[in-house]
């Protein structure tokens, strides 16, 4: 009788123990296997499956900013005769870049490198695939050119859409003379890179036109690759004028509406002064301080206000901003309605600038800096369709921070290129 249990622990110690074992060494291989793939070789493995990702973005990106142009001379070209292979390609690749612009942004720092590598090469696929479209649809409308267009009645249209860019742009000279006569240097540099970069194109242009003209007449010749290359620099140019007026636009409105925007500013201090009156003594203390910095830095500001404009009006909306911050739950619902409806114009103000600001640059940038620059955009869209002026405000000022730090990629990008 005695001798069962005895026989059973004899079998169950064993037994156990040898589970026991089994169940540590799975345990131990789980966690090593999960801290190996937090690895510093694993994280670098998903940042390299990453930095392709944003090169096909880029590439991406490029295509749909080239495509557009294309399809808008195709359709100004040939009254909407030749097929709509362009406009297809188009509608798909900015779909697919919008999504993947989507995706790469959410991958941050502390996104697992399984799921860094899993997205990326996603993004890659889908990428490569709009991109080889919008190739398809490139070499079907070369076709379709080719059997229904002559060279010299290509050349003879691209020297018409030059005329009337040179027409577009004018001289731009005058402009520049009212800018500089009134503003910084620093307030219309934009407007002056991107009036030298028109110059420059229309120039570069007419000389290849001229050649591929020479060759359009001369049937041992091709024009295709000069008039390739004049279509392109066609399209830099008209991208340059769009800028410089972007640029001339902002500056001028910046200058109409900053002293609207000091003295909101002012009546948000004073308006501060009143909620900080019924704040206990400690509280008040803290916002009061906040306030008094935040006067002398609007005074500063205001100093330069007429000759820096654009300047001032993003230096006022980040004050409005950290003054809502000092204030946090302070106010009322009504009180901070009100304060975000006199706030969301400069903010918005402030947003398009740098957005304007970062643009070119950007273009020219990797692909973190154009993800930064498409989530400004968008929230940009969304203060400006938001009924809630607390809600359109919160974008604007997301837009603003996401501009800038666009800018700052960019720059980042453009000095590591060398």
């Amino acid at each position: 009788m005695n001798g069962a249990p005895e026989s059973f622990w004899q079998w169950a110690v064993p037994a156990l123990i040898v589970f026991g074992a089994a169940a540590a060494l799975a345990g131990a291989a789980i966690w090593a296997l999960r801290r190996a793939r937090r690895s510093p070789r694993a994280r670098a493995a998903a940042e390299r499956e990453r930095i392709e990702a944003g090169s096909a973005l880029v590439r991406l990106d490029d295509a749909v900013a080239e495509l557009d142009i294309e399809v808008e001379l195709s359709g100004a070209l040939y009254d909407g005769t030749a097929p709509a292979t362009l406009r297809r390609a188009r509608m798909t690749a900015q779909h697919a870049r919008d999504e993947a612009f989507a995706e790469f942004q959410e991958l941050g720092p502390d996104t697992h490198p399984d799921e860094v590598t899993r997205v990326s090469r996603r993004i890659r696929t889908r990428t490569d695939a709009a991109t080889a479209a919008i190739a398809h649809a490139r070499t079907e409308h070369a076709d379709w050119m080719t059997a229904n267009v002559t060279a010299a009645a290509q050349v003879q249209a691209a020297q018409e859409r030059w005329a009337a860019l040179r027409d577009q742009i004018g001289d731009p000279q005058p402009l520049l003379d009212d800018l500089a006569a009134r503003f910084d240097a620093a307030e219309w540099a934009d407007a002056a890179r991107a009036a030298t970069d028109a110059r420059a194109g229309l120039a570069e242009a007419e000389r290849l036109l001229r050649d591929a003209a020479e060759r359009a007449a001369d049937p041992t010749r091709s024009a295709l690759a000069s008039l390739t290359r004049a279509e392109r620099m066609l399209r830099r140019t008209q991208t340059a004028a769009r800028t410089l007026e972007e640029n001339h636009r902002v500056v001028v409105d910046a200058a109409e509406a900053v002293a609207g925007e000091l003295e909101a500013a002012r009546a948000a201090l004073r308006q501060a002064t009143t909620v900080r009156d019924g704040l206990e003594p400690a509280d008040a203390a803290r916002l009061g301080g906040q306030m008094r910095e935040i006067e002398v830095a609007l005074t500063a500001a205001e100093e330069h206000a007429l000759r820096r404009p654009t300047a001032t009006v993003a230096a006022v909306a980040r004050l409005r901003d950290r003054l809502d911050l000092a204030l946090g739950d302070a106010r009322t619902a009504q009180q901070r309605l009100r304060g975000a409806r006199t706030a969301l114009p400069g903010a918005l103000a402030a947003a398009r600038q740098a957005i304007a600001h970062a643009a070119p640059a950007v273009a020219q940038a990797g692909a973190d800096a154009r993800v930064r620059l498409a989530a400004a955009e968008q929230d940009l869209a969304r203060a400006r369709g938001a009924d809630d002026p607390v809600a359109a405000l919160d974008a604007a000022r997301r837009a603003l921070r996401d501009a800038e730090d666009a800018s700052a990629l960019a720059d980042y990008d453009r000095l590591t290129r060398g």
